[in-house]
């Protein structure tokens, strides 16, 4: 289970991005956010944050037109 979980549903690009960008700061090394979307551009845009950023990309799901990301701050 992940230590903070992020609705971005109904959000289009680049907005679960920000959101998620923000909300990684306030978390410690180590802890991990689940991010909720709804907009399938977001499945490349979270992989190239994870590269851009250095955070680790733990899971990317789709299912019934939800895409989940689990996202673990490294630095």
């Amino acid at each position: 289970m992940a230590d903070q979980v992020l609705d971005a549903k109904g959000l289009n690009c680049p907005l679960p991005i920000l959101r998620a960008k923000k909300a990684l700061k306030d978390m410690a090394t180590g802890q991990t956010l689940e991010i909720v979307a709804t907009d399938p551009g977001a499945v490349k845009d979270f992989e190239a944050f994870c590269r851009t950023t250095g955070n680790e990309l733990v899971s990317s799901n789709e299912g019934g037109g939800t895409y989940t990301f689990v996202i673990k701050r490294t630095g």
